[in-house]
Parts: C-alpha cells; structure tokens; sequence
C-alpha cells in the first residue's frame, strides 16, 4: 500500500510533470534549430492583454499545485505523524531555517547559474526565459508566490516525502539519494540537458543536507530564494546586461 500511495501521490504531481517534461524535451529535439536557439518559459502569460483574468489564473494555477502537498499531509497524519511537522515543515526554527536556506541559496546559485551559462552556450540547453509575465502591478507578487509554490512542492514531496516513503520500503540510502534525484532531474528535462543534470545535482546536495538536518524547511527556504531571484533578476535584467541569455 505504502508502494501504491507513494506511486499516485507522484503521479498527481512531480512524477506527471517528469513525463511531461520528456514529451516536451523530445519536441525540442526534433523541431529543427539548436536547442539554445530555442526557448523554455517558466512563468507566462494565461490571458495576454486582460490582466484581471490573467491575474486570476495565476493564482489558481499557484493554489491548485498546492493540493498534492495538502494530499501528503494528509496521508502522513492517517499514519499517526504530526503531518508535514513530521517532515520538519513547520515555524518551530524559524532564525535557524532561514540561516541555513540562505547559505545554502547562496552556495548553490552562484554554481548554478554558471553551469547554465555554460550549458546553453555550448548548445546543450534550452534558453530558459524564467518569466514572461506583462508589466502590470502583480507581475513581482505573483513570481514570489509562484518561487514559494514550487519549493513548497518540489521539497515536501520529492524530497522529504520520497525519502521517508522510500526508507519504510527498505530501499538503501544511496539508492533513495538516486531516485530523488533523479526524478528532480527528470522534471527539468524541459530546459534540456544541462537543466536535467543541474538540478539532479543540487537534489543529491538537499538530500545529503536534509538527512544531516532532518529538516526539509532550510531546503524550502533555499529553493525558494533561489526561484526569486531567478525570476526577479531576470524581469529586472533581461534585455539589459550582454551576458543573460534571452530569447531571439
């Protein structure tokens, strides 16, 4: 049961968004052109030139990829764990989760970006175009929620949540670190090549800190630094700076 929880809880939301991704990366390949003279949004318009519908789209489609994260919850306190607290996704270290998100965000994203740069330059990437979103007066809140959304989900359930499930089925560690990361990978596959092995990368380091920590919150935080800033540089500097790459 434990095997078939786990199975539809991935399939309900990272594990749907890998296959999608690998759809998504085989149309890159086979459209003619190279993959970095091609590009991946990560947060676009819904309603071009209607920014109310817009706005109301955005936050429903932020809201509703929080109901896998509800689902786990859920699941968790049926078994007789304090839900997500369990996970260590709660306000109990407040000061001590932020110091380490930022250190980490820190480390990870000064690397990260570099690798990118070097991925699509060298034509193993998609030019990733993180926001896409119409100058109006929610477009900053909207890429902040949309930055906590995805660390919320992408932590708590291919993190925290896999590794737990994953230990109770007997598997190794080394061989959960695997599957962890892989599948974070697996659901970048859309950015290309070096979007895939980016971020499996960077999930075998969470995995290794939340195993040391025994906490996803730190993680949280870091992801979602990480998403802000990305976002957020990006509205600010595309178009501006020589050395963001942007699509033609």
């Amino acid at each position: 049961m434990l095997r078939t929880e786990t199975l539809l809880v991935l399939a309900l939301s990272l594990g749907a968004s890998a296959v999608s991704s690998l759809i998504s990366f085989i149309g890159a390949l086979t459209r003619p052109g190279a993959l970095k003279d091609q590009a991946a949004t990560l947060n676009g318009s819904y309603a071009p030139g209607r920014p109310w519908l817009d706005l109301a789209w955005q936050l429903f489609g932020i809201t509703t990829a929080l109901v896998p994260v509800l689902l786990v919850a859920h699941l968790l306190s049926r078994e007789g764990a304090p839900g997500l607290r369990v996970l260590g996704f709660d306000r109990t270290r407040p000061g001590g989760d932020t110091a380490r998100g930022v250190l980490v965000a820190a480390g990870i994203g000064s690397a990260g970006l570099a690798f990118y740069l070097a991925a699509q330059a060298g034509g193993f990437n998609l030019t990733v175009q993180p926001e896409a979103l119409p100058d109006v007066w929610w477009k900053f809140p909207v890429l902040i929620l949309s930055a906590v959304q995805n660390a919320v989900v992408e932590e708590v359930i291919v993190l925290a949540y896999l590794l737990r499930r994953l230990d109770r089925l007997g598997w190794s560690p080394w061989g959960a670190l695997a599957a962890s990361s892989v599948l974070r990978g697996s659901y970048h596959l859309y950015q290309g090549i070096g979007g895939f092995i980016g971020n499996m990368v960077m999930g075998a380091v969470f995995v290794l800190l939340y195993r040391r920590w025994g906490r996803v919150g730190p993680l949280v935080v870091a992801h979602s630094l990480l998403d802000i800033v990305a976002f957020g540089g990006y509205a600010l500097l595309a178009g501006k700076v020589g050395w963001l790459p942007t699509p033609a």
